[in-house]
């Protein structure tokens, strides 16, 4: 299943590096792709993840989860 998301606040390199280890962390994410400027990050997973932790992963490393949804 791939998710796309929006965040806020990734004017800077570093969102990629931190959002994408955090989004690996979670159970049943595979490939993931960020990237500047747009914000999005396009998430490959065995089975649609829970917004919840998705939201919570992404404030872990720093930024704010603005939309997602399953395409």
């Amino acid at each position: 299943m791939v998710q796309v998301y929006g965040l806020k606040g990734t004017s800077r390199a570093h969102f990629v590096q931190a959002v994408s280890c955090e989004l690996k962390s979670l159970p049943g994410v595979g490939d993931l792709q960020a990237g500047l400027p747009s914000g999005k990050v396009t998430v490959n997973s065995e089975q649609p993840l829970d917004r919840a932790a998705v939201a919570a992963a992404v404030d872990e490393g720093g930024y704010e989860l603005l939309g997602g949804e399953a395409q």
